[in-house]
């Protein structure tokens, strides 16, 4: 599957108005992921989601950082497009892309949570449970064997949706021929290739 494909099975962007953009968004600046902190509440909230899929995985990857994915995705964000980047703006082979934007400044918790909720639309081993259903961020969260992860966060103040959330995720997660099961269900860390993290394959 080309990385094109694996673009154009992700879902449309997450977009959230609420409440109203200070003159200045001293929240912003704590959301940078150049700080220890911001990168340890991004791979810690993902893998707390990954525990939690129902049915349990199988084959769950444990996410690490990338610095490599982060740099990647902080140069797509600052060009504040609010859109998804074309093949070529990922040198990393095989990264998927999040997005999420905001008129609001919302902590990184919050916008990986949006992108699980929309786990409501999703049937393991059926896929979207409506027609039309929102899901691709929610299966690229919870993609087994998408285990790198590097985010950034810009702020886009001549957009209406100023602060803009980017993820990338290596291996791109989302093929096409196994969007029904992200994951394999089954016994938490069932088929795990050496050890096991509290639910996840380490």
């Amino acid at each position: 599957m080309t990385l094109l494909a694996a673009f154009l099975v992700l879902a449309a962007v997450l977009q959230q108005t609420t409440g109203q953009v200070g003159r200045d968004p001293s929240g912003f600046a704590a959301l940078s992921t150049d700080k220890p902190d911001q990168r340890k509440e991004i791979v810690d909230k993902h893998n707390a989601l990954r525990r939690k899929v129902t049915p349990t995985a199988r084959d769950m990857l444990k996410m690490e950082w990338n610095a490599a994915a982060a740099q990647n995705a902080k140069k797509w964000a600052n060009k504040c497009t609010l859109s998804h980047s074309p093949n070529s703006a990922i040198p990393e082979p095989g990264c998927g892309e999040n997005l999420y934007m905001s008129s609001a400044v919302k902590s990184w918790s919050q916008a990986i949570q949006k992108w699980y909720d929309e786990g409501k639309n999703f049937t393991h081993g059926i896929g979207p449970n409506k027609p039309g259903a929102v899901i691709g961020h929610y299966t690229q969260v919870v993609w087994a064997k998408s285990y790198r992860i590097g985010c950034a966060v810009a702020y886009c103040p001549q957009q209406n949706y100023k602060f803009y959330y980017v993820c990338h995720y290596c291996p791109a997660g989302n093929n096409e021929d196994t969007m029904k099961t992200p994951y394999k269900s089954g016994k938490s860390c069932g088929v795990c290739p050496k050890a096991c993290d509290n639910k996840l394959c380490s």
